[in-house]
C-alpha cells in the first residue's frame, strides 16, 4: 500500500512539474440558441447577423487559466462576470418586459490540444451564481426561486500568438426558474433565466 501511495505521489508530482500554466483575459458576446445541433447553431448565428445585433442578449468578461497536462490534455478553470437580457411578453396587455440578469460563472473545462497550442477543443460544467437582486419592472416584481444553477459548455479556440479566438455553446443542466408578479392584478409570468446561448469570444494570453 505504501509503495502504491508513493508511486501515485511521484506520478502526481511529475504531472504538476511538467504542467504548463497560461493565464488569459477573455470576453464573449452572448447570443440566444436552441439545442446543440449544427442546424440550431447555424440558425442562431444567421439570426444574430441579420438582426444587426438586436438578438444579442449580453456579454461576459473574465479570467481563464489553462493548465497543460499530458498527451495534449489540459484543464481550464475560468471565472466570468456575465450579464444578459431576457425579453418577456405579458399575456394580458401583450406588453414586453426586458429582464436584465447578472451572474458569476465558473466553468471548469477539460480539453485537448488538437494542433499544439494553436487549436484546442474543450467541454465541461459551469456553475453560476445569480448576482441580481429581486427587481421591479413597471407593475411587475421579479421573484427568484434559486440563485445557484449548473450548466455545461463545449467549444473550441484558436490561438494566434497571444490572441485567442473562441466559440462555445452553453446549455443547462438545471433551470433558473423565475416569476414576474403583477402588483395590481397578481398575474404571473414564469420564465427560465438560464437560456441556451452561443458565445463568440476574444482573449489575450499573457
Amino acid at each position: 500500500m505504501k509503495i502504491k501511495l508513493l508511486a501515485t505521489a511521484l506520478v502526481f508530482t511529475s504531472v504538476c512539474a511538467s504542467a504548463q500554466v497560461a493565464v488569459a483575459v477573455k470576453a464573449h458576446g452572448l447570443f440566444p440558441a436552441g439545442k446543440p445541433t449544427w442546424e440550431s447553431v447555424k440558425a442562431g448565428a444567421e439570426e444574430a447577423f441579420e438582426a444587426e445585433g438586436k438578438t444579442n442578449v449580453g456579454f461576459n468578461a473574465g479570467l481563464s487559466v489553462k493548465v497543460n497536462l499530458v498527451s495534449g490534455l489540459f484543464v481550464m478553470p475560468e471565472l466570468y462576470y456575465t450579464t444578459f437580457t431576457n425579453e418577456l411578453t405579458e399575456p394580458i396587455t401583450d406588453s414586453k418586459i426586458e429582464a436584465k440578469s447578472n451572474r458569476a460563472d465558473l466553468p471548469v473545462l477539460l480539453g485537448y490540444n488538437v494542433w499544439g497550442e494553436t487549436v484546442g477543443i474543450y467541454a465541461g460544467p459551469v456553475a453560476s451564481h445569480n448576482l441580481s437582486s429581486e427587481n421591479q419592472y413597471n407593475d411587475f416584481k421579479e421573484n427568484a426561486e434559486n440563485n445557484f444553477t449548473v450548466g455545461y459548455q463545449l467549444g473550441a479556440q484558436v490561438k494566434i500568438r497571444s490572441i485567442i479566438i473562441s466559440g462555445r455553446y452553453e446549455g443547462s443542466f438545471s433551470k433558473d426558474q423565475r416569476e414576474f408578479i403583477n402588483n395590481n392584478t397578481d398575474a404571473v409570468i414564469r420564465y427560465d433565466n438560464r437560456p441556451s446561448m452561443l458565445m463568440a469570444g476574444l482573449g489575450y494570453q499573457f
